[in-house]
């Protein structure tokens, strides 16, 4: 594959990251060293059952850090559990936030060290850049292999009254710490496993086919976080897409081995710094109505469309597809690039088959009638649209669409 040479980009992560097997047991040296006196622990009572969180508390505490723990995290966090999060927070004053979980939790987190700073509603930050300014520290402790949360400038939460999934992206949201550990993620259960790391993959292949830097659509005046497919986010990309796709499968089937385990949070932890960079475009875009509609898993509903979406931008991107075909480890039987690049979005469907993701929308409670309201919708999220490799129309999301039903 050719290397893209841009115009100017720039690139952002969490201020640290520490990566391996008992990276969590440093949660206690790292709080102190923020001068945390007062934590706001962000869990779910999942979590606190399995018995992941005592711990965390416990290293805090020997440092003589005070902690409150909020176990009240649900999947696709909606506003309302957002302020019931912060009504929480509020009756500590943390000086500190840490979000242990998959990314629910961590997003739960950033929202709310937003809200203890600046005040106001979730909904007065949606959309880009419109955190007005730094937050209170967020340590992102992820339990599972797929969001990036951990890395990540957003806080994706349900509007229960739009039925829509929102988002709150600034860099401001980029956790101060990151804690990646392997051995975290070994209770994850079978399904959020698989949800989790299709959507891990999803980022990758939307950042590693986006629209190019140079390319890059931004209205004069406007700012985004993403800018396009640049060096740095291609080159974490592809590693993650390696790593993903190798090791997916086993992962969600042997469950207790720990190297797929370790393999799935360095690609996850990889296509988090990438797309948060590049962008995430036409699966995400898509993903939102239909997920905030009928409550599916983010990972559930991006790893369903996926393929869909990689048929439509096949046009627009066949080398790089069928690079991917190379990076998957794929046999191709005619070397031609078509048929790599076909090859590559076949081997997306077969991973998706293999770890159990439905193979259409009607499966996960789509309405054919929905489906005109769904590209509605999704054409509006120009934020994401512009990322795509491909223009598209209403008409051609709703094609994606039927495609997929």
């Amino acid at each position: 594959m050719k290397p893209t040479m841009r115009t100017t980009w720039n690139f952002h992560s969490a201020g640290q990251i520490i990566f391996g097997r008992n990276a969590a047991a440093q949660i206690g040296d790292v709080a102190s060293s923020l001068k945390a006196q007062r934590a706001f622990l962000v869990t779910d009572r999942t979590l606190v059952s399995a018995g992941l969180a005592a711990p965390l508390r416990t290293m805090l505490e020997t440092k003589g850090i005070r902690v409150a723990v909020f176990d009240g995290g649900e999947a696709e966090p909606s506003i309302r559990v957002a302020l019931a999060c912060y009504d929480a927070a509020l009756q500590t004053r943390p000086d500190l936030l840490v979000g242990l979980g998959g990314g629910s939790n961590m997003d739960l987190a950033k929202i709310v060290a937003v809200l203890l700073t600046h005040g106001g509603h979730p909904r007065d930050y949606v959309g880009e850049g419109n955190v007005p300014g730094p937050i209170l520290p967020v340590i992102a402790v992820p339990t599972t292999a797929g969001t990036g949360s951990e890395v990540s400038g957003a806080s994706v939460l349900t509007d229960e009254e739009r039925q829509l999934k929102v988002g709150v992206l600034s860099n401001y949201l980029r956790p101060t710490i990151a804690l990646v550990d392997p051995l975290l993620t070994i209770s994850c259960p079978q399904k959020v496993t698989a949800d989790s790391g299709i959507d891990a993959l999803t980022h990758a292949i939307e950042a590693i086919s986006a629209v190019d830097n140079a390319e890059f659509p931004l209205p004069s005046g406007e700012f985004s976080m993403y800018q396009g497919r640049h060096p740095l986010g291609e080159c974490l990309a592809e590693k993650a897409i390696q790593l993903i796709t190798r090791h997916l499968a086993e992962a969600v089937h042997n469950g207790q081995e720990l190297y797929p385990r370790e393999a799935m949070h360095l690609g996850s932890l990889l296509a988090g710094l990438a797309f948060s960079n590049i962008g995430v475009a036409l699966v995400h875009a898509l993903e939102y109505p239909v997920g905030g509609a009928v409550h599916c898993s983010h990972g559930c509903g991006n790893g369903l469309l996926l393929p869909y979406v990689m048929e439509f931008n096949k046009p627009a991107r066949l080398e790089t597809m069928a690079h991917l075909a190379e990076v998957m480890g794929v046999r191709i039987a005619a070397h031609t690039v078509e048929a790599a690049a076909d090859a590559a979005i076949q081997a997306v469907r077969d991973l998706r088959r293999q770890i159990g993701i439905p193979d259409r929308l009607r499966e996960i409670g789509v309405r054919e009638s929905q489906l005109s309201s769904f590209a509605q919708a999704a054409f509006g999220i120009k934020r994401m649209l512009r990322v795509n490799p491909r223009q598209a129309t209403i008409e051609d999301l709703e094609g994606i669409l039927r495609a997929a039903y």
